[in-house]
């Protein structure tokens, strides 16, 4: 018995539109490590001038909401494939634990030879975790995903809380690694592609590994709650709840904002920023994700921004080129602009590459089924040639 993957015309439009923004938005907050040692120093202070003022709505709005977008749709996903299954009467775990093991190897070649900053390692490996779960009823999926997330969160803001009440000058200043500021810059604009690999290694080590742990209360939960999400139909459903949807996206938006702008009206202590992290960056996420929801049920947005939902439908394409694409301008073995440029034209940068990707997207599925790295990836999974689109 072999399961074919999902046609063109069971796709949900609004779903690659989602994808498609959460990619703008995680390369937005990508570059601020892919052209600076922003692992190694304090943000709040080590920006100036213009480069604050950046930061600060970068920061508020972007930086730390759009990932959790992507987690979520992951966890959509992976319960579409499995109600897909249970309805064709089809193997779900065999398939889908294929799928995830080469999304694992393609993340972990994406960490150690372009970016350490890869999140699909840690996707993938929460996604082995969800297969023990994703059979779990809708609400108490649900239910659990919220006490997974929020029990640890809340318990690492009240010990950290109680850290500073002993120690008051425990602020983000006291972070900034200037060796290894000095490091990073030397490595990334001076050295060989081999020693940039061993600088990456590990930095990966920390980063990817580190994170993978991290995910089991962060990234998991989300996924779980995606898969949630799914089993109610959410998007699929979206105009049924429009008036819930707007009172949630207004209320989400304002508690988002709000919180994610906590360390501009007090000081940038670690539990402020803890709070700005876990609950402030899901918050905002999920308001972006409903006020989504809600334009998409209008048909002339989904028009304007149906290239931007081909960018989403390709999005594991469109995730490795962008670290390709800046790894290239900022690193030694491409232009070598590693700290050189400004966080507006970094900014910019991004925004310049997302609009060549979404017109490359447009291109290339108006021939093809699917993205070039999603033919290869799905090629894995289900060994045999893939259809085009024309055919």
């Amino acid at each position: 018995m072999k399961l074919s993957p999902t046609t063109k015309e069971h796709r949900i439009e609004t779903l690659d539109i989602t994808r498609g923004f959460a990619l703008l938005g995680i390369f937005i907050a990508n570059m601020l490590f892919f052209h600076t040692p922003y692992l190694h120093v304090d943000p709040y202070t080590w920006f100036t001038n213009g480069d604050a003022v950046t930061f600060k709505w970068i920061d508020i709005l972007v930086q730390g909401s759009f990932y959790p977008i992507f987690a979520l749709l992951f966890g959509y996903g992976i319960n579409m494939q499995y109600e897909k299954s249970i309805k064709r009467n089809k193997p779900f775990v065999p398939i889908m634990a294929r799928r995830l093991g080469i999304l694992l190897g393609i993340g972990l070649l994406h960490g150690l030879f372009i970016w350490s900053g890869d999140v699909l390692f840690t996707y993938a490996i929460m996604g082995f975790l969800l297969l023990l779960f994703v059979r779990i009823p809708a609400k108490w999926l649900a239910l659990f995903a919220g006490g997974l997330y929020i029990i640890p969160a809340a318990f690492m803001y009240i010990v950290t809380s109680l850290l500073l009440k002993a120690n008051s000058n425990l602020l983000m200043s006291d972070y900034i690694d200037t060796k290894q500021i000095e490091r990073s810059i030397k490595v990334f604009t001076e050295s060989t592609f081999g020693e940039i690999f061993t600088f990456r290694f590990f930095e990966w080590l920390v980063i990817g590994l580190g994170g993978t742990f991290m995910g089991l209360f962060i990234v998991l939960p989300i996924i779980m709650f995606g898969a949630a999400l799914s089993k109610w139909k959410i998007i699929e459903r979206a105009r049924e709840f429009k008036i819930q949807l707007a009172i949630f996206t207004v209320f989400s938006l304002t508690a988002g904002i709000w919180i994610k702008f906590l360390p501009y009206v007090k000081k940038p202590t670690f539990d402020v920023i803890q709070l700005q992290d876990t609950f402030g960056n899901v918050i905002l996420a999920a308001g972006y994700v409903s006020l989504l929801l809600l334009f998409c049920t209008v048909p002339l947005f989904r028009a304007v921004f149906r290239p931007i939902g081909k960018a989403g439908r390709m999005s594991l394409t469109i995730y490795i080129t962008q670290s390709v694409v800046a790894t290239l301008i900022f690193y030694s073995y491409g232009f070598g602009l590693y700290g050189k440029v400004d966080l507006l034209a970094g900014t910019w940068i991004a925004l310049g590459v997302f609009v060549v990707q979404v017109l490359f997207a447009e291109l290339w599925l108006s021939k093809f089924r699917m993205g070039p790295l999603e033919w290869l990836w799905r090629k894995g999974v289900y060994g045999r040639n893939l259809l085009k689109k024309e055919e």
